[in-house]
Formats: C-alpha cells, structure tokens, sequence
C-alpha cells in the first residue's frame, strides 16, 4: 500500500503547487494595516531611482486606449482564472507581460488550462497587488508620436513594491521612464481614474484634488488644481482636464467603474434605475461634462447607456450589493475584453458593445470572483503603446439625407511621414469595398481627404481608411478593418409628427436630489427666450442667481454646486414673461 500511498502525496502536492495562492489579494482600497502606515509610506516612499523626475523637455501626447499597443501587464495574484483568460485572449493581440514572483507556477497553471506561453513574458520582480492599471506606467508619445515613454505617478497606496514596477517594466521594453515622485513634479494619481481622449483632453472625479490638496490623505504634495492641471499637461500633455463629482457608493471613486471613452467622440455610460445607487450623480455628472466640455471634433460627446447590473440577490451598491459594471472594459488592439456576471444581464451588454465597435472580437470574462473588492478586467491591466506608432483618427459621418457626394477627413500621422492614403466603401455589407485615393488636403494639420460618390436614398454606406507611412509601416482604421468599419445611412425626408412644446419653458426634475455635489437643472423651450434661474433658500431670499439672459430653443441644462451651501431645503426658481416655476431641491 505505501506505494500508493506515496504516489497519492506526490499527486496532492503538485496540485498544491499548480494552484499554490499567496496571501490574500490586496483590495483596491486601503486594509487596516495600510491605514496604519500611511505615514511612513509618505515620509519614506522611494523615489531616487524611479526615472526622470522633471517633465520632458518636449511636446508630449498621451495614448488613447483603443490605439495600437505593443504589450499588455498583468500582476499575477488572486485571481488566476481571470487572469488565465486575459492571458488567453490577449496574447493573440500582443505580448503579455506578467509581474510575477514564481515563473513556474504562472508556465503550469496556464498551460494546464490549454494556454500557449507564444507571446508571453514572465518578469519576475516583488509587487503587493494586482491593481495594475493603478500603479503600472502610462503612455506617452514625445511630439505627439515620434518617442516613446512611461510616466509613472505616485501609487495612492502604501504598497512599495507595486509603486517601484514602473520601473522594472520600463527597464525590461527599453523605455524611458519619467516620474511625478519628487518636489516640486510629485503627483498622487491612479490609473483606474484617468482616461484620455488622445488629443489632450483627460477625464478624471474630484479624487486627484482631495489627494493632493494641503487637507488630503497625501497631503505632503500640497498642490491645488491649478498646479496639479499644469503637472498633468507637462509629463502628460492634457491640456483639457475635467473632474466629475466623486460618487456616493463608489468608495473608491475611479471613473473606470462607471464610463468608458470607445472613440474620440464617443462614451458609454453605466446607467442605474431612477433614483438607484449612483445613477443620479453620474447623470449629472454626465450631463456637466457634455454641457461645457465638447469633443476634440468641436461637437457633442455620443452617448451609449449599458446597465449597471444588481448583484446576485438582486441588490444595488445602495443596498450594500457589488459594484458591478461592464464599463470597466479594456481594449487590446483588435479584442476588448468585457467583465460578465450572470447571462440574463451579459447579451445585453455585449451586444452593446458589438454594435458600437463593428469587427472587434469581444470577449467577456466571468468577473463575479473579483467584482466584491470593487475592481475587474481594466482594473488588473495596464498597455505599453507601440513603438512605432500610425496615428489615424476621424469624425464618423452622420445619417444623411443628401445623396450628393460624402467627403471623408482624416488626421493622418506617423513619425516618417505618410506616404500614401487609401479610402475604401461600399454600400452593402455582401459587396465587395472601393478603394478611392486620399490626398492631403492640409499637410500643416496632417488632414487628408477622398469622397464616397453620392448614393440612393436608402443606402447603408460602410468605410473605413488606411495608411500607408514613408518607413512602410501600415495602419487601418477602426483596427479591425475591413471586419470593422464606420457606417452611416442615407435617409429620406423626414416629416416631423411630434406635438409643439407650449410656448414657455419648462422646468425639469432637478437631479441629484437630495444633492450635495454638482446638481443639474435640465429647462426646456419651445423658443428661445429671456430667462432668470435662481436658488432660494426656504425664505425666499435669493442665494445664487444661475443664469440670467436667453435661453435656447429645446433643451438645455443649468448646474449649481450644492455643496456650497449648508444642509437644508431649497428651491431652483425659473421666471420667464410667460411666468415663474420652481422645484424644491434639499441639499445634504
């Protein structure tokens, strides 16, 4: 018998091995013990050898996260079956880099999953968690693309080593690395509530202020906005940085929880039930950001709504449920990878996605192990750019009734020079795409340009463009071309049946309410009028005048910031010459 006995113990023991976990995962946010030594992380954080620590002595351009990418880096900790998936699905699009402390395990437990090594890099370096999209190095492109760099920020978290992998990962790609770390260039940041446009524009909450404000946890860097605004424009080039209100139930409010930039021009959105959980501060930080801050193309941000799904038992995060979302979404040049939870939530979702991103390959991964410490799939990676970037970026077309000739602009860019442009169409998704040359239109802008041909009332036009650099470097745009592609219609006259408004404004539901942030007042106007929007107190004694002068036809919307005033009841006032209207609002 001791020999199967024997063979029993080996076997149980390589099992031990292939699935061997480290202590349990840091969360996203702090433990007890991390409270416990906040000061000696600030007073001792290192920082001499971290890379550059003043800004580059050049333009810089941050990476957009659907642009080309070279590597994708994981820390590999907690969630193996997750990040086995990752792995699997990403290593077709790029390398993958994985932080690790035991090569061995990582190789077994992938292969034993059906996991091919192809295109994987083990990068064997002490770390604390797998909240790699926080700590890891951000992209940044010199002169909009000619070089690459890293810049890394100081980790919001007293986790050493996860704040020093910045470093081994730029040594590893040969990179260089600048970092926010020291007086008078450090900065506290976090990748999960950052995103980038590409072109200058950043989106973040009000995270990064209390951070770094003199009465914040991270208090020793004692920058206001103004400073931190001009830190982020010098290491990272943003030089257009709104900040949302930070979320009630979002404890550990990072953007990425609840929006996602798919394009230049384009956001999805998590959307609660009326009234549920966060859904009215994100709607009025929403609505904020739309009202004052357009697309790089000058127009409004396109919307796309995907629930934020209730957990298991049906419960919100206002009902102390997970913080589920699909936009914490990411992509890996051709692939985006989804968070899913239940089936009767996820085909919605996807096919969201796959609508809005014809020809990528989406992939959802089961998140439910992960999604309780208040993270998944953007949360645990974080893109190294490509080296060698072709820089392709274009306003899609709109449906349209002309059938005159459609004209396509493109911003075309690559280090050597773009050599030739090509604009392929076609008008049906069976037939085959034309191919019309671009030509460059305005070389000072890098603007190029080719017309579809006019086409039938009816059509469903589908393009796409791609370029061709002087170093023989080609690109496609969207990525997936000719899978994927842009598409408009060309629509009939449209006869209107919709009923006139009355001939006065209307005062909508003021949102959030209760309040204690940004509130929007959303009006409405069957043609423009003079208009005065107030806030009074409860004795009617005007505290705020919002807006005096025209209002536009339709609708339009009015903000205050309700955490200037003390707790109480209020009223939002709307006068016009047709008459007075007001909401009650309660700010707590």
């Amino acid at each position: 018998m001791k020999p199967i006995y024997f063979s029993l113990i080996l076997a149980l023991l390589s099992l031990s091995i292939l699935h061997a976990q480290p202590d349990p995962p840091l969360p996203k946010g702090f433990t007890p013990e991390e409270l416990e030594r906040m000061d000696d992380y600030l007073q001792s954080r290192p920082a001499a050898s971290r890379g550059i620590d003043t800004p580059p002595p050049f333009p810089v351009r941050t990476m957009a996260e659907w642009e080309e990418i070279q590597s994708l880096v994981i820390a590999w900790t907690g969630y193996p079956a997750i990040l086995r998936e990752i792995v699997r699905n990403a290593r077709e699009e790029c390398e993958v880099i994985i932080v690790c402390s035991n090569q061995a395990q990582v190789r077994n437990y992938l292969t034993s999953g059906g996991v091919s090594m192809d295109n994987v890099t083990l990068l064997v370096r002490s770390f604390n968690s797998v909240w790699m999209r926080d700590y890891g190095g951000n992209t940044v492109y010199s002169e909009d693309l000619d070089s690459l760099l890293l810049v890394d920020w100081i980790y919001n978290r007293p986790r050493f080593q996860d704040d020093l992998v910045p470093e081994s990962v730029a040594e590893l790609k040969g990179i260089p690395l600048y970092a926010t770390t020291a007086a008078p260039n450090d900065l506290v940041h976090t990748g999960g509530n950052f995103m980038s446009d590409g072109f200058g524009t950043g989106f973040s909450s009000r995270l990064i202020l209390e951070e770094n404000s003199p009465s914040g946890f991270f208090n020793i860097t004692n920058k206001n906005e103004m400073q931190i605004d001009q830190l982020m424009a010098d290491f990272m080039g943003i030089t257009r940085y709104p900040k949302m209100e930070e979320l009630p139930y979002d404890l550990i409010h990072h953007i990425d929880m609840h929006m996602k930039l798919l394009d230049e021009e384009t956001l999805i959105v998590g959307e609660y039930p009326d009234g549920v959980a966060d859904g009215p501060q994100i709607e009025a930080n929403l609505q904020y950001l739309l009202s004052n801050f357009p697309s790089v193309f000058g127009t409004p941000y396109k919307l796309i709504r995907v629930q934020m799904p209730p957990d298991a038992f049906d419960r919100y995060p206002d009902g102390n449920g997970h913080y589920r979302t699909f936009t914490n979404a990411v992509f890996v040049n051709k692939t985006l990878l989804v968070p899913i939870y239940e089936e009767r939530y996820d085909t919605t979702a996807l096919r969201i996605y796959r609508e809005a991103l014809p020809g990528y390959k989406v992939v959802g991964i089961d998140c439910n192990d992960i999604i309780p410490a208040s993270g998944a799939l953007h949360c645990i990676t974080k893109a190294v750019g490509a080296d060698d970037p072709l820089l392709i970026s274009h306003q899609a077309l709109r449906n349209t009734e002309s059938t005159d000739d459609y004209s396509v602009n493109a911003y075309l860019r690559h280090a050597s020079g773009i050599q030739s442009a090509t604009l392929f169409y076609r008008n049906d998704v069976g037939t085959v795409f034309e191919s019309v040359p671009m030509r460059q239109a305005d070389p000072d802008n890098f603007n190029w340009t080719a017309d579809i041909p006019g086409q039938p009332v009816g059509t469903r036009i589908q393009y796409y463009v791609e370029a061709e650099a002087v170093s023989g470097k080609k690109q496609v745009r969207p990525m997936p071309a000719p899978e994927g592609y842009w598409q408009f219609e060309v629509e009939g006259d449209v006869t209107s049946t919709r009923p006139l408004a009355q001939d006065l404004a209307q005062l909508g539901q003021v949102f959030p309410n209760p309040a204690n942030a940004i509130t929007c007042i959303p009006l409405s106007s069957s043609r423009p009028l003079n208009a005065r929007i107030s806030l009074v107190n409860m004795l009617g004694q005007e505290v705020e005048l919002i807006h005096e002068g025209m209002i536009p036809k339709g609708e339009s919307k009015y903000f205050f910031f309700a955490n200037s005033y003390p707790a109480g009841s209020y009223f939002v006032r709307l006068q016009t010459e047709a008459g007075t209207a007001i909401s009650k609002v309660v700010v707590h």
